[in-house]
């Protein structure tokens, strides 16, 4: 289509019209008939009188474009009214006094109605005759192109003018005499309308695509193209070779000559355009229009192609196409229903037409178009896609079938795609795409199998489609070759990280599938593009190298071969090299040096597993020493990149370690691998955090013969980095790293009650290890991070369970009763906290040591109450709570407090949720501690318990903000809703004098605002407790009331008011007033002096002593 817009409905492309199942769906839209019709005719009616003013014009234009738009979807109901509507318009065209604004407003309404209804529905209705040629003309000629305000009349008038070129007289019989005067010679009709059409080709507006269709017309008359058709082709080949699609001005003009092009070689007949096909499809490739990124000349690019194409060939019916079947379900029935019906006799007439030579052009325009395919426009493709059908069905039937060949094999890619492209939107089209295809044309060889495994929800996961889907995939010969290829040229490459990673892991299962062309054909282009330049390719050929020699040394495992029946010695020389020559070239500096470290890590890792016999070879001192330079200066590396590189580097030491650890047990030498744990051990108080992680982790994954002689030193060392002293408060995560290596240690060593404490777990280190755990579940560090202690309590929990474990598997009477109590009790406080993921992982470990079980019974011994816990814990009740939502955590952690051993540790961790921040957390921590007082309301023995159990937690954390703070809102709370009731009966009694002296403590010259509000809260609730202790109270309410903070001031002075009139009897009846008063109406953030004298008064009518200023000592 010439146009820059979709066609409109009843304007099909390429002439080809709608068939009779198409206009029966038309009538079943919305709208029935053109019901505007009347405002219509009016509208138009009053264009004459609306001229002058410039909003009535203005809204008449709007109110008819509203009104068309509603025809969009079925503008064939304007048909019966297009001809009063033309013929309205055309009245005020055609009419010479009608002024320039008002024709122009006519093309206005002219162009709105040719949008709706498509220009070559409406264009047939403007009047054509020889006698319409020449006003025509002479309209368009006066127009400015460069006026932006009057486009549409030019775009119009072009339209018409192609109408006009229809008519079947020659052009030359319209000029006359040509000569008016001596030396002076008119244009003729037919050059003034060539040089019209030319002007507008190049123009900027909408113009352009009318120039077009007007070229069309006109170049293709029988008088026209024997005197113009060769120069205007001329004229175009030379507009698109100096123009360029880099410039605003060069897409232009190249789109302009791309339609006519396109349109000439359309309409025009073969043998016209038959002998300019070939330079124009020569001037077409040198264009280079596959490398624009203008869209629309992609588009025309191939449009034009495929005309060019159409042109080679003889116009035939290729009697092997395809037949659609009849679209009427009748007709089908009677087709199935066995009727007999006398034979028709048909006559198989030879097809001549086979044998005819196709001229060479075509396999490059079939090789275009093939190309346009695989744009990434939907837009290209589909005239691609038109224009290979097209071509298709006038190709001999051995021609055709190789074009429907290669078709197929575009088709095919869609399986990687599928499965290999980076964009889950892309995969899941593809994965549709080639499920339509096996269902349409079911020449995909295993389709239905391959539909079964990626389909729409399967390749929605990128990992299971690299690692999964692709292997099954791969099984099918037809698939293995084409999609290692593709992984090994696009992919291994790719600009992401993870698709370079991933694409290494598929190649191990890939090649395990074509070992042969893996180990001849892949591996050495792998090798090859380690060296390259481009970091992408350097980091994933490395990768992958790594993977597909472990895939092929697993594969001669598993086939019992020999060792080198894949990996020979060339490709084994060629791994080796890969370090050294990295090494050389400098390349394991700077940005890109992290991901060429992190990948010859990976590479040392699985050559290791390869057990290539390196024994003695200079490269593994090589790869030892990246290992320790890796470690050694972590802290250098990227933030983002830094886990990721240590994790390898450690894995690279595990594998490289157990592969070639050679020395005697309990020897290390001062070299090599014998003097590692010493080197390790030394890092180990490197005043870098990221240096302590990376050699802890190294120690963790030592093998056992070179930990033999040294355990002991390895534990005191990994011990030590634990701690925390004032230079390392913040190195939460060495801490972390550190444990994380205290437990794959034990398990590396193993466990032997009477064992040495050098070699083994054993009774002598056991106390050690546990202090150790124990002593983290204490880390509460804090720092603009966050609570990274939570780090250290995750791992030290993790490990303490792992410790466990194994001792209770295989020694278990080293788990002594005290140990096994603390452990309980500090992993019951850490299920009880207000981190949501921290106390679900502390009751994960707390229920797995409970439930842990062999074939005699519990293997954990000495768990307090285990009784009452396995009831009130069920095994078949673990797996179905949600530890991490506190509606079902908090019930059941609170009924640890009726256990007297978990009562203080619960407390210690409920009081921080109850007083917290997170309002889920505070509500359900909240309602499930009230509802545990509630249910002890009526044994005052285990409520004065109780009592005491929290009192013993306040004093064992004063002035530690972390539990002291929420510590006094959660008294606060519990007083104010009457939990402690019972106790107020007595005067003075026990708990309000220590809660008293405890909160005192806690505030004494503090100038934490917070805890100081929350301190006036619970004096406020304590005044509910009789005898003298209520005159404490009073008095420590009455010095705040002083405080040199204004806003602690002010707080005081509103909760005094509430308490005063909550607990009417703490205060004498016939002063309350006063007192209320007095609260009420002074400004407690006025100056210290005068507020004093109100806080006077109060002591005065309170029978509270009013305190005295303490004045400050002389200096000396």
């Amino acid at each position: 289509m010439a146009l820059n817009e979709k066609p409109a409905a009843g304007a099909p492309e390429d002439g080809m019209e709608d068939g009779p199942e198409d206009g029966a769906l038309a009538l079943g839209g919305t709208l029935e008939s053109f019901g505007d019709s009347a405002e219509t005719r009016a509208l138009l009616g009053r264009l004459r009188t609306v001229l002058g003013d410039r909003s009535a014009r203005e809204g008449a234009l709007e109110r008819f474009r509203v009104i068309m738009d509603h025809y969009q979807e079925q503008p064939h109901l304007l048909d019966p009214h297009l001809e009063w509507m033309l013929n309205l318009l055309l009245d005020i065209v055609q009419d010479k006094t009608c002024p320039a604004d008002l024709v122009h407003l006519a093309f206005k309404f002219l162009y709105i109605i040719t949008k709706v209804r498509g220009y070559k529905t409406f264009l047939r209705l403007f009047p054509h005759e020889v006698a319409d040629v020449q006003p025509v003309l002479d309209l368009i000629t006066d127009q400015n192109p460069k006026d932006h305000e009057t486009w549409e009349t030019r775009y119009m008038l072009l339209l018409w003018l192609s109408m006009t070129c229809l008519i079947p007289f020659d052009f030359s019989r319209l000029d006359g005499n040509l000569v008016t005067e001596p030396e002076q010679t008119q244009k003729s009709v037919m050059d003034r309308i060539l040089e019209i059409a030319q002007s507008y080709l190049v123009v900027s507006d909408k113009a352009r695509d009318a120039a077009a269709v007007l070229v069309s017309k006109f170049v293709t008359r029988p008088d026209v193209k024997q005197k113009k058709m060769a120069g205007f082709l001329d004229w175009s080949l030379c507009t698109l070779a100096r123009s360029s699609f880099q410039t605003i001005e060069g897409v232009i003009a190249m789109d302009g000559t791309l339609q006519a092009l396109a349109q000439i070689f359309k309409h025009g007949k073969r043998e016209d355009c038959l002998p300019y096909a070939a330079p124009v499809l020569h001037c077409l490739d040198d264009c280079r229009l596959p490398d624009s990124s203008q869209t629309l000349l992609r588009k025309l690019g191939v449009k034009l192609v495929q005309r060019l194409g159409l042109t080679f060939l003889k116009p035939r019916v290729a009697k092997w196409r395809y037949q659609r079947g009849c679209r009427s379900l009748v007709a089908n029935l009677q087709l199935c229903t066995p009727i007999w019906r006398e034979p028709r006799i048909q006559l198989e007439m030879p097809d001549h037409e086979e044998d005819y030579e196709v001229p060479e052009e075509v396999e490059s325009v079939i090789e275009q178009l093939l190309v346009g395919l695989k744009d990434k426009d939907t837009i290209v493709r589909w005239s691609a896609a038109k224009g290979v059908g097209r071509m298709a069905g006038r190709l001999p039937h051995e021609l055709a079938d190789d074009v429907v060949a290669s078709v197929l094999d575009c088709f095919s890619a869609l399986v990687i795609v599928t499965v290999f492209d980076r964009n889950v939107n892309c995969r899941r089209a593809a994965s549709a795409a080639f499920q339509e295809n096996v269902g349409r044309q079911g020449a995909f060889p295993h389709g239905l199998d391959i539909l079964t495994t990626a389909d729409y929800f399967a390749v929605g996961n990128r990992s299971n489609c690299f690692l999964v889907i692709s292997t099954f995939i791969a099984g099918f010969p037809e698939y293995t070759r084409p999609m290692i290829d593709h992984l090994v040229t696009m992919k291994v490459n790719h600009w992401d990280r993870v698709i370079r990673e991933l694409s290494a892991k598929a190649l191990y299962n890939l090649a395990q599938l074509a070992p042969e062309y893996s180990a001849t054909h892949v591996l050495p282009c792998l090798l090859s593009m380690t060296q390259s330049p481009d970091l992408h390719t350097r980091h994933g050929a490395v990768l992958a190298c790594a993977e597909v020699a472990l895939s092929l040394h697993t594969l001669e495992e598993r086939e019992d071969r020999p060792s080198g029946s894949y990996l020979n010695t060339r490709a084994v020389w060629g791994l080796k090299q890969i370090h050294q020559q990295l090494y050389d070239r400098q390349l394991y500096r700077g940005l890109g040096g992290e991901l060429m470290r992190q990948a010859v890590c990976v590479l040392i890792e699985k050559l290791s597993l390869c057990r290539i016999p390196f024994g003695g070879d200079a490269v593994i001192e090589g790869w030892q020493w990246l290992i320790n330079d890796t470690l050694r200066n972590l802290h250098l590396t990227s933030s983002h990149s830094r886990q990721q590189i240590k994790e390898a580097a450690v894995s690279a030491l595990a594998a490289l370690c157990s592969e070639f650890c050679t020395q005697e047990p309990g020897q290390a030498g001062p070299a090599g691998l014998g003097g590692l744990v010493w080197q390790c051990l030394a890092e180990l108080q490197s005043p870098e955090e990221m240096t302590r992680c990376g050699f802890s982790l190294a120690l963790g994954a030592l093998p056992g013969p070179l930990l033999k002689g040294v355990l002991r030193q390895v534990l005191t060392g990994l011990g030590a980095v634990t701690q925390i002293s004032p230079e390392d408060v913040s190195f939460a995560e060495s801490r972390r790293d550190a444990l994380k290596a205290i437990s794959r240690v034990c398990q590396t060593v193993g466990v032997s009650a009477e064992g040495t404490p050098d070699e083994v777990v054993c009774r002598a280190n056991v106390p050690q290890i546990y202090c150790t755990l124990l002593g983290c579940l204490g880390d509460y560090t804090t720092d603009s991070r966050g609570d990274v202690g939570a780090w250290v309590r995750e791992a030290a929990m993790t490990t303490l369970m792992d410790v466990t474990l194994l001792l209770g598997r295989e020694q278990p009477e080293l788990i002594e009763a005290p140990i096994c109590e603390w452990v309980m009790c500090c992993l019951a406080q850490q299920a009880s906290e207000k981190i949501d993921r921290y106390r679900a992982h502390a009751t994960h470990v707390f229920l797995t040591l409970l439930h842990a079980a062999g074939p005699t019974g519990p293997i954990v011994p000495h768990v307090p109450h285990r009784g009452d816990l396995e009831k009130l814990f069920p095994r078949s009740e673990v797996a179905s709570v949600n530890w991490n939502a506190p509606a079902q955590a908090f019930p059941r952690i609170t009924r640890l407090l009726a256990l007297p051993s978990f009562r203080y540790h619960v407390l210690l961790g409920l009081v921080v949720s109850v007083g917290g921040l997170t309002e889920s957390t505070v509500r359900h921590s909240t309602q499930s501690l009230f509802a545990h007082v509630r249910g002890i309301q009526e044994d005052p023995r285990a409520l004065e318990d109780f009592g005491g159990t929290l009192l013993r937690v306040f004093e064992d954390n004063l002035l530690n903000d972390r539990v002291s703070v929420p510590l006094l809102k959660t008294l606060d709370q519990m007083l104010a809703n009457g939990c402690f009731a019972i106790l107020t009966t007595e005067n003075d009694h026990p708990f309000c004098v220590r809660l008293l002296a405890l909160c005192k403590e806690e505030i004494r010259k503090s100038k934490d605002v917070q805890k100081l509000r929350s301190s006036v809260a619970v004096f406020c609730e304590m005044v509910q407790f009789p005898g003298g202790v209520r005159k404490k109270v009073l008095l420590q309410l009455l010095l705040l009331l002083c405080h040199p903070f204004p806003v602690v001031r002010k707080t005081t002075a509103s909760q005094l008011y509430e308490m005063v009139l909550t607990y009417s009897d703490a205060v004498d009846a016939d002063v309350l007033d006063e007192v209320v008063a007095v609260l009420g109406g002074t400004a407690w953030d006025a100056e210290l002096p005068l507020v004093r004298s109100q806080r006077n008064r109060l002591c005065d009518l309170l029978g509270v002593p009013r305190p005295q200023l303490v004045p400050k000592p002389a200096a000396c």
